[in-house]
């Protein structure tokens, strides 16, 4: 009977398992996402989570800590240089679990684990409006760009049949003909000149 043991092993033993899980927060704090299995990455979170709490304070304690579990300068560094200050202000649940299928060898639930500050798409910050209303509370000025597309848009002709388009196309053929006529008729007049 498994009564109290809320530790996944993970078909290994303590020593393999822990490698396994330092090794796998390395990645995770070098490339900011990887892929694995939903056990490992729920095996990961428990992990990788309090190390990021650590590494909030910069202290040579905590330093010593995080190293005792990562046993990698360069990914400690790394942790303390650009990852705690991005995660400074968030109280917890630094990592998410996207599930992105199973596996086709043996149909295991694969999923994506990341640093929730570090993904472009899903952060709370939004883009500031570049609009801006009047003084009098009045509706927002129209930008240049706007102005200059709907004077594009209007200039050109839109064609509703053949026709059109084939009478456009004499009136354009006429037009530079009548103005290669008169180059070369200015460039008569100079030569008798």
């Amino acid at each position: 009977m498994r009564h109290g043991n809320k530790v996944n092993n993970l078909g290994r033993k303590s020593a393999h398992r822990k490698a396994m899980l330092s090794n796998m927060a390395c990645s995770l704090i070098q490339h900011k996402r990887i892929n694995t299995t939903v056990a490992k990455a729920k095996a990961l979170r428990g992990y990788v989570e309090p190390l990021l709490t650590k590494a909030k304070t910069d202290s040579t304690h905590s330093r010593r800590t995080v190293f005792s579990y990562l046993q990698n300068k360069d990914i400690v560094t790394e942790l303390f240089r650009e990852v705690a200050p991005k995660i400074a202000d968030r109280e917890g649940g630094y990592t998410r679990i996207i599930r992105t299928g199973y596996r086709l060898g043996d149909n295991a639930e694969m999923c994506m684990i990341e640093l929730v500050d570090f993904n472009e798409i899903y952060t709370n910050e939004k883009a500031k409006k570049t609009t801006r209303r009047s003084r009098r509370g009045g509706a927002k000025k129209e930008t240049t760009e706007e102005v200059a597309v709907e004077e594009v848009v209007e200039e050109t002709p839109v064609a509703e049949t053949t026709e059109e388009v084939e009478a456009a196309a004499e009136e354009t053929t006429e037009a530079s003909e009548e103005a290669s006529s008169e180059e070369t008729s200015e460039e008569s007049a100079e030569e008798k000149e």
